[in-house]
C-alpha cells in the first residue's frame, strides 16, 4: 500500500495560508505567532503510512473510541498484515473472526469488508476517487453503511491532504475551539461550522492550529484528529 503523495505545492502556499488567516481571525493569528516553526502535517509522522482505504480504515477503527484504544486495535490489526495496513483485497481474504478478534466490531467489520468489496470489484476506483473534489467524494461514500461525514473528513486529511476540511463533529475540536475562543460552552458542531467559515479555504491548517494549541506544547506537532463516526 504506497500512500497519497504529498503536494510539493503546498508548501510554498503555507506562508500565504498564515497571512489570510491571521488577517481573518485575531484567535488564529495569535496560534500562528506562538509557534513560527509549526508544521502542520508533522502529525501525520505519528502515523502509518495511509493510502485512501488505510486512512478510511484508520476512521472507522478509531469511531466511539478514545485514542489509545484507537492505537492498540489498529497495532492488532497491522499485526495480521505483517506490521502494515492491509489493501482491500487483502482484508477480505482474512476471516472476518479474526479481525472481530483484534477489536472491530462486527459492524466495524462490516463496514470495511463492504467498502473494500467495492474497490476490490471496480464499483468504486481509488485514483478515480482521490481525483474528486471533496463534495463528490463525500458522496460516493458517506452511501457505504457506517461511513459518516466525519470518517470521509478525516480521510481527506489524513490521506489526501485536502487543505479546506473541518471536521465540526470531532469532539477534540470542539473542546479546542472552546478554549482557544474562551466560550463557556462546548460548542455544537453548527456554531463550529460558523466559526470555520471566516477561515475559508484553509480550514484545515485552522484545524491544525487549534489541536496543537489544544494538546500540544507551542512548536510540538499536534495530536491525530480524534474520530467520530
Amino acid at each position: 500500500m504506497s500512500p497519497v503523495s504529498e503536494d510539493p505545492r503546498r508548501a510554498g502556499r503555507l506562508p500565504q495560508a498564515r497571512a489570510y488567516l491571521r488577517r481573518a481571525d485575531p484567535v488564529l493569528a495569535r496560534l500562528i505567532d506562538d509557534r513560527p516553526d509549526f508544521d502542520p502535517r508533522a502529525w501525520l509522522a505519528q502515523l502509518p503510512p495511509m493510502d485512501l482505504y488505510g486512512a478510511l480504515l484508520f476512521q472507522v477503527t478509531g469511531q466511539q473510541l478514545s485514542v489509545p484504544a484507537t492505537r492498540r486495535t489498529l497495532a492488532r490489526i497491522q499485526a495480521l498484515f505483517g506490521g502494515r495496513l492491509p489493501a482491500p483485497a487483502e482484508l477480505l481474504a482474512v476471516d472476518p473472526a479474526q479481525l472481530r478478534q483484534a477489536g472491530l466490531s462486527w459492524r466495524k467489520t462490516g463496514t470495511l469488508r463492504d467498502l473494500a468489496g467495492r474497490l476490490t470489484d471496480g464499483r468504486l476506483d481509488q485514483d478515480a476517487l482521490n481525483a474528486m473534489p471533496d463534495e463528490e467524494l463525500m458522496a460516493e461514500l458517506t452511501a457505504i453503511p457506517g461511513i459518516g461525514p466525519w470518517t470521509v473528513q478525516g480521510a481527506l486529511l489524513i490521506a489526501l491532504g485536502r487543505e479546506d476540511v473541518v471536521l465540526p463533529g470531532d469532539l477534540a475540536l470542539r473542546k479546542a475551539i472552546q478554549a482557544a475562543y474562551q466560550l463557556d460552552h462546548l460548542p455544537a458542531q453548527q456554531e463550529v461550522l460558523a466559526i470555520a467559515e471566516k477561515w475559508r479555504p484553509y480550514r484545515s491548517l485552522a484545524t491544525s492550529y487549534l489541536f496543537s494549541a489544544a494538546f500540544e506544547p507551542a512548536g510540538a506537532p499536534p495530536a491525530a484528529p480524534h474520530r467520530n463516526g
